[in-house]
């Protein structure tokens, strides 16, 4: 009985099926069909991008034959049966009624034709940029989707030019053996992009993900957890899309143990605070009304030293960075680029920034995206415009060129930034974590796609597992080393370690520390860099710039404060910074500005 309800509700199914194919095929696509606002995933092959496509009424002068009743009258005499008196016969005129065929000409219209507008560009200069589409036409069985590339709106494109059905993970994760860490590795993380039929981008949440193991397997809540060793092999599916990745858990539970014996400089600080949060929560509406006027110069902000030289130092914009790179109404936190950037990093003249939507930075999960720009092409104020159509086409599509936006990928409070010539490297730690014994996950982007191409995960614990060290802020040296900042709030002092990684396994050592908390009401560090031309670290603090000896080149005292800065920026604050060779960089938000140091010297 169930198996025959079953067939009649199938019947029924497919009856309606078949009626919705019906109304569908006997729809009016010279219209659009609007959807949802979606991120698109433009795929290898390259096609014409139009800026319009539009379903054309076509007329053609034809000669038509109708038959139709045209009357007209012709006069004849009859005649009558009577004759005259003469012996005459009488004859009468009579009128008589005729039809003739007529020939018209008619003005008709025959069919209809698909006309695309002009040709603007091919797809594949959009391949690294931040796609959506909200609407398509429908032509000759395909679909052509209208699209937005960095938040403009462009033109149409065959969706063929998507990547469809495809599902692109990281290959290999490694992680550390942690028998502590109580959370394990979320197997998202791993999820570069995933698409639909239509090359739409999927949520996470909607992919199918399996772990084929031994040892390991992955929670309800798709998480691998770390506390013994083993390898997996993960699955990500969703409809036709099928991708997998390497897992292994490393071997040795002693990883990452060492020792924080290092004796910290002490500091004859005077008491220094910087604003609150709340404080800065209220600058936030009103950079936001004012920012739009103040973009046609640079900013310079003086700062006062330690001596009480009021010129002690100075930032001077060099790069405004776009308002957003998404398309209106882009609300899905996956769709929207935003130009809130967290950190920022330089290698020679490449920029990398992370990009988190308000607020967002302070989750357990934080997500967000990662933007690249060749500053070598890098015009100061005109950047700012690329979501607009201010610009020519032509001069946009040239930025955009040289901008590559990565795919929604975990950030952490996006701070730990760091790149090489051919890596981008985030440390992605939460920031209200109070110093937990987890593993902590860095996370390396290739610079050539800005996509994820390998995830580790490593410990540094202090002795022990009650011991921990967290970094929230990490400077990338070069592809195998790091230097992180750890602040022992219950010793009063931060400390500098060096992490070192020989294939995929890491080492920990603490090579400075200075006894302050350089900011007496636990204000957050919004910026830590290492500045290898001067051997010093930066560490930046609202307003605050602190000067510190690294003591790794044997060129300045390890830990010791060399000076400090207070730039006059309130109530705009630091959102990370970068160093490469001899310069310096800050960030700025309220608008979202990149700034070079001057003056500082050794």
């Amino acid at each position: 009985m169930r198996r025959f309800a079953l067939g009649m509700m199938t019947s029924a199914a497919l009856m309606a099926g078949l009626a919705s194919q019906v109304q569908a095929s006997s729809k009016d696509y010279s219209k659009s069909t609007k959807t949802d606002l979606v991120t698109k995933i433009m795929g290898n092959k390259s096609y014409q991008v139009y800026s319009s496509l539009k379903l054309e009424e076509v007329t053609k002068k034809v000669k038509t034959k109708t038959k139709e009743k045209k009357k007209y009258t012709v006069k004849k005499k009859v005649a009558v049966k009577k004759k005259s008196k003469k012996g005459k016969t009488k004859y009468k005129t009579v009128k008589q009624v005729k039809y003739k065929w007529v020939t018209k000409t008619a003005y008709k219209n025959v069919k209809k034709k698909w006309k695309f507008g002009k040709k603007l560009t091919v797809s594949a200069d959009f391949r690294y940029a931040h796609v959506q589409s909200k609407s398509y036409k429908v032509k000759d069985g395909k679909r052509y989707y209208y699209i937005y590339v960095n938040g403009r709106p462009v033109g149409y494109v065959n969706e063929k030019a998507f990547a469809l059905s495809k599902a692109n993970v990281v290959s290999q994760v490694s992680l550390v053996n942690n028998p502590y860490d109580s959370v394990g590795f979320n197997a998202e993380d791993a999820i570069n992009y995933v698409t639909d039929q239509h090359g739409s981008l999927v949520d996470n949440d909607s992919v199918e993900i399996s772990c084929k193991s031994a040892k390991l397997n992955i929670s309800d809540t798709g998480y691998v957890s770390s506390r013994k060793a083993g390898t997996a092999v993960l699955t990500f599916k969703y409809g036709k899309a099928k991708a997998t990745s390497k897992l292994t858990v490393r071997g040795d539970a002693k990883e990452g143990i060492s020792s924080a014996g290092v004796t910290p400089v002490k500091t004859d600080l005077p008491k220094i605070e910087t604003w609150s949060a709340r404080d800065r929560a209220s600058s936030h509406k009103h950079w936001a009304t004012k920012s739009a006027r103040d973009r046609a110069s640079s900013h310079k902000y003086w700062a006062t030293n330690m001596s009480g030289n009021a010129k002690g130092a100075d930032i001077e914009t060099i790069f405004y960075h776009p308002a957003v790179l998404s398309a209106p109404g882009s609300s899905n936190l996956e769709a929207k680029v935003s130009s809130a950037v967290q950190g920022i990093d330089f290698y020679d003249n490449d920029l990398v920034t992370s990009n988190l939507d308000l607020g967002q930075a302070d989750n357990w999960e934080a997500r967000g995206h990662m933007v690249y720009y060749n500053m070598r092409k890098v015009k100061e104020y005109n950047w700012q415009l690329i979501p607009s159509k201010m610009l020519s086409f032509n001069t946009w599509l040239s930025y955009i060129k040289n901008i590559k936006v990565s795919p929604y990928m975990k950030l952490g409070h996006g701070q730990s930034v760091g790149s090489t010539k051919k890596y981008v490297y985030v440390l992605a730690n939460w920031n209200r974590s109070n110093n937990w014994s987890n593993s902590q996950e860095l996370i390396r982007v290739k610079k050539s796609t800005m996509e994820i191409d390998k995830i580790w995960t490593f410990k540094v614990w202090n002795g022990s597992a009650k011991y921990p060290r967290i970094f929230l802020n990490a400077d990338v040296i070069d592809d195998n080393t790091l230097l992180a900042l750890f602040h022992n709030a219950s010793k009063h002092r931060y400390e500098y370690w060096k992490i070192s990684r020989n294939g995929d396994s890491f080492k920990a050592k603490e090579v400075g520390a200075t006894g302050s908390d350089l900011i007496s009401n636990s204000a957050e560090v919004q910026g830590f860099v290492w500045n290898s031309a001067y051997d010093v670290y930066y560490i930046a603090f609202n307003d605050y710039l602190f000067k510190i000896g690294a003591g790794l080149d044997g060129k300045t005292d390890a830990g010791k404060l060399l000076n400090r800065y207070k730039f006059h920026t309130r109530p705009r604050e630091f959102e990370g910074l970068s160093s490469y060779k001899a310069e310096l960089y800050v960030n700025l938000n309220h608008p979202t500005e990149t700034l070079k140091v001057n003056h500082i010297t050794k």
